[in-house]
């Protein structure tokens, strides 16, 4: 039973190896990273490269500079934004300081067997200072990457940390995701306590089934409120985790693999997963389905344009990159082709 947690890994990530080999590559989105002030930029990550649009995704540069890893998820500096990170399979930290035109490892610190980066998360006030979810835990690095600690303490019972987030307005108060439930730190990482109530029962956690946190997200004009995205539904707490309740149960299928809040309207947020693109205007209490253009449902990655909430961007696994201009009601594809001059 102790591989479980990589089959339930690999489920959690969508990569899907062993059939990546029949789709072209432009169509297995991993990731979005979108420009934080100028919506004509936008970086996605496929199974085997790195694209990036100057022009809102009419034309592509395509980047391969990681030493043949598969890049697993992308962020881009929020007060710096042309520099770029990318968590990969198997190499850890790469950054690109011009905007992806060069990559450099950054690794120091971390453990070799890092096998998964899963995702950045930036202090809101000081953009060196970053923490990644990572397959042998979280780190947390000063340096804008240059070096990195491990942030593992009170995480005992698990060490695949699937998914991160900062509190916007208190940057001390911190989410891991895991394998095994949820764990909040007070401290900036340096401890963590779980907090797995009405998320998971101890009886589910210590048996062989545990549960993946594929993606938390909080509310950004009420940090209290925070929702997480599961393996098995989707879940919603009003008191920093204390307490979680079960929503959603109408959504077509419990595997939430993204979620998506407007910035300014807490009451209207996407969630998507497998069964495609939901979105509700009432706190998730109703869901619609919102998936019209989109080919292939099964979707691994959402992104919302942090100035302009009605411009979304979905990626599949299987019918590339999905772009709405309004909110969600209708999509098209945008292909990711890279003309031969833009190539690197």
């Amino acid at each position: 039973m102790k591989l479980l947690p990589i089959f339930l890994k690999l489920s959690l990530l969508g990569l899907l190896i062993f059939s990546l080999g029949c789709q072209k590559e432009s169509e297995s989105i991993v990731s979005i990273a979108l420009h934080p002030t100028n919506a004509h930029i936008l970086y996605v990550a496929t199974n085997d490269a790195v694209y990036k649009s100057r022009d809102g995704g009419s034309t592509w540069e395509r980047f391969t500079s990681f030493s043949a890893r598969r890049v697993t998820t992308l962020a881009i500096d929020p007060l710096l934004p042309a520099t770029i990170y990318a968590g990969t399979m198997g190499d850890a930290v790469y950054k690109s300081p011009d905007g992806g035109q060069h990559w450099l490892p950054h690794n120091v610190g971390l453990k070799e067997h890092v096998s998964f980066v899963n995702q950045f998360v930036f202090h809101p006030a000081l953009s060196e200072e970053i923490y990644i979810a990572t397959t042998v835990g979280a780190f947390h690095s000063r340096n804008a990457g240059r070096e990195w600690e491990a942030r593992m303490n009170g995480m005992k019972e698990v060490h695949i940390v699937t998914s991160i987030a900062i509190n916007p307005k208190d940057p001390t108060i911190l989410y891991g995701g895991t394998t095994g439930g949820i764990y909040r730190s007070d401290d900036g990482a340096t401890s963590w306590k779980r907090i797995n109530n009405g998320l998971i029962p101890d009886s589910e956690l210590m048996a062989s089934m545990a549960l993946g946190v594929n993606a938390i997200e909080i509310v950004r004009t009420n940090p209290d409120i925070l929702y997480a995205g599961t393996t098995k539904g989707l879940f919603r707490t009003t008191n920093k985790g204390e307490q979680w309740e079960r929503i959603g149960q109408s959504l077509s299928d419990p595997f939430i693999s993204s979620i998506l809040l407007h910035p300014t309207e807490p009451s209207q947020l996407y969630v998507g997963g497998p069964k495609g693109v939901w979105k509700s205007s009432d706190g998730g209490k109703t869901w619609q389905a919102v998936n019209q253009g989109i080919a292939t449902l099964n979707i691994r990655a959402l992104a919302m344009n942090p100035k302009n909430p009605q411009l979304l961007y979905a990626g599949t696994n299987g019918s590339g990159l999905y772009r709405s201009t309004d909110a969600g009601a209708t999509w098209t594809g945008v292909p990711l082709k890279a003309t031969p001059q833009a190539q690197n």
